[in-house]
């Protein structure tokens, strides 16, 4: 199974979807799909990490404390990140991200994405094979 982010319509706000082999990919690839609601990821140069450790009482809400991790650190440093590393074990997780400050000539005018929510969350192996793992980003 192929790794890839989307997006999907939901009102106002916009969910992110990451698939993928594994739920750690598939929760890389919901990161992914965050970072795209802000700028192209393909304009983000890997220059700076920052690491994260995070625990839930289960993958979704895990997914949810990921995704707002993720949104507070880039609020912090003012940074987008274009790569995404996780490992999870049980309910906790620890990643780093990899990326490079914001700038507004290079990465266009940025949507500012206030919270990932608990709306259409969804953490669940496919039928196929691999990996969802969805919610809805409040912007």
């Amino acid at each position: 199974m192929q790794s890839h982010w989307e997006h999907f319509d939901h009102g106002a706000d916009i969910g992110v979807r990451g698939i993928g082999p594994t739920e750690a990919a598939a929760f890389e690839q919901a990161a992914l799909a965050l970072t795209a609601v802000i700028a192209e990821p393909d304009t983000v140069r890997v220059v700076d990490r920052v690491d994260f450790d995070c625990e839930a009482p289960d993958a979704e809400l895990l997914l949810v404390h990921w995704l707002n991790a993720v949104i507070s650190q880039m609020a912090l440093h003012r940074m987008l990140f274009a790569r995404y590393q996780v490992q999870i074990h049980g309910h906790r997780l620890k990643a780093h991200a990899l990326g490079e400050t914001l700038s507004g000539l290079r990465h266009g005018p940025a949507v500012e994405v206030k919270g990932a929510t608990v709306t259409a969350l969804r953490v669940a192996r496919l039928r196929g094979g691999g990996w969802l793992a969805q919610t809805v980003v409040d912007v």
